[in-house]
């Protein structure tokens, strides 16, 4: 391991960007995913280099998605039939999505977002609400959905990552006919695995400030257990407009990129 303690001074700023910024984008994650649109560009504004920003990223986000999951999970809002295999698919497909943006120009993937994401909001816009109870589906279509759902968005994750929580309960929602609830569960275990794997990668090559990630992470459980409480508490009522929320924030960074 060769992670970074103090890589640069760490000052009160700093440290004060990073509590607000991570705490934001945490309750958003806790809610309905894609808190990494908020958390990594608060990384970039609080002065941390590419790299040593997404390895820290990773620390603060995978301990605060701990929290999350250990919430649902603790409220019995996880299919662990579904969970457990969508966990490796999805960490496999990250490897893909990896090896494949080291080959490709993620540009394409970024005029391909923009074309889905307005159709992806309308379909959001259409419904009243997320299932609050599962749908009528013969099981194993589901855990086939689930299952394919969980390593092309994985891929995606690897790829270029942000809204992948989103993408996912979405797609469990819709397309599997999961309830709201069961579905953001399984998706926190999914999402901490894939940051598990990425934070580890990080780690050994010495692109995390611990110190930072650590404070960071402090503020992270507090946004994960605020967030995922109100959507356990509340379902759709809570977590469809900070879907559209992360929809247009993911729209925007990709604009912004591509300009």
């Amino acid at each position: 391991m060769r992670a970074m303690l103090m890589p640069m001074a760490l000052t009160p700023k700093m440290v004060l960007i990073v509590v607000i910024g991570v705490f934001l984008a945490s309750f958003t994650d806790g809610v309905a995913g894609g808190g990494g649109i908020i958390s990594v560009p608060t990384y970039f504004l609080a002065g941390l280099p590419a790299h040593l920003a997404l390895g820290t990223n990773k620390l603060s986000s995978s301990i605060g998605t701990a929290v999350s999951a250990a919430r649902f999970i603790r409220g019995g809002y996880v299919d662990w039939k579904l969970a457990l295999p969508s966990v490796a698919l999805a960490l496999y497909g990250a490897h893909l999505g990896t090896r494949a943006q080291l080959a490709l120009d993620e540009t394409y993937l970024k005029w391909l977002l923009l074309i889905v994401l307005p159709i992806v909001a309308f379909v959001v816009l259409r419904q009243k609400k997320l299932p609050e109870v599962p749908g009528d589906i013969p099981p194993r279509r589901r855990a086939a959905i689930v299952w394919a759902a969980s390593f092309i968005v994985g891929a995606y994750d690897g790829f270029y990552g942000p809204g992948t929580g989103t993408f996912l309960i979405l797609i469990y929602c819709n397309l599997a006919k999961m309830d709201l609830r069961t579905a953001s569960g399984n998706v926190k275990l999914v999402n901490l695995a894939s940051n598990i794997g990425a934070l580890f990668t990080s780690l050994t090559h010495g692109k995390v400030f611990l110190v930072l990630g650590l404070i960071g992470a402090v503020a992270s459980v507090a946004g994960h257990y605020i967030g995922s409480g109100m959507a356990i508490k509340n379902g759709s009522k809570v977590v469809r407009p900070v879907i559209l929320v992360v929809l247009v924030l993911l729209a925007i960074k990709v604009i912004t990129e591509l300009v």
